[in-house]
């Protein structure tokens, strides 16, 4: 692997590492680290930095309302996935978006701070969208796991021992 996937590699595990940690764990220098880490975020193949959180662990209760959002579209001669995707995209709410196979054609993840907000956000701007021919929103219950990391109790085994 090269230095900028090793770099990339322990990045995606956990953004929150140092440089200093960075190079401990590719062999790299600090200063290598650095460049690296300087080149890909102006290349933008690095877009942003975030955090995983498990809401039911928040106090307080400001869990965004979120749902899952499928959409059939239909295309014309001037029209493609890419113009649907940049119009869809702009929208605050809309916190993914991708192009996928299967029996629909975009899945999106919407937040709002209620479920109306949600219903109306996707009746009022992305339903009207000429080519959207057909949305099925599916509202998270709750999240097990997110971008590879699991909520609960963690590694604590909460069954009873059997002993003979």
């Amino acid at each position: 692997m090269s230095n900028r996937g090793d770099v990339l590699a322990v990045l995606r595990d956990n953004a929150r590492y140092t440089n200093e940690d960075i190079a401990r764990q590719t062999g790299l220098s600090e200063e290598e680290v650095e460049s690296v880490v300087d080149d890909l975020e102006s290349e933008g193949v690095i877009k942003g930095y975030t955090a995983v959180v498990d809401w039911e662990a928040v106090e307080g209760g400001d869990e965004p309302i979120r749902a899952t959002v499928e959409l059939n579209v239909t295309l014309d001669r001037e029209t493609s996935y890419t113009d649907i995707a940049d119009r869809i995209a702009k929208f605050s709410q809309v916190k993914s978006l991708r192009l996928i196979s299967g029996d629909y054609d975009f899945d999106m993840l919407v937040e709002g701070d209620s479920m109306s907000e949600v219903s109306h956000f996707i009746s009022d701007k992305i339903a009207p969208i000429p080519e959207i021919t057909q949305t099925v929103t599916h509202y998270i219950m709750e999240s097990y796991k997110e971008q590879g990391i699991e909520f609960g109790d963690g590694p604590d085994d909460d069954r009873l021992s059997i002993s003979p």
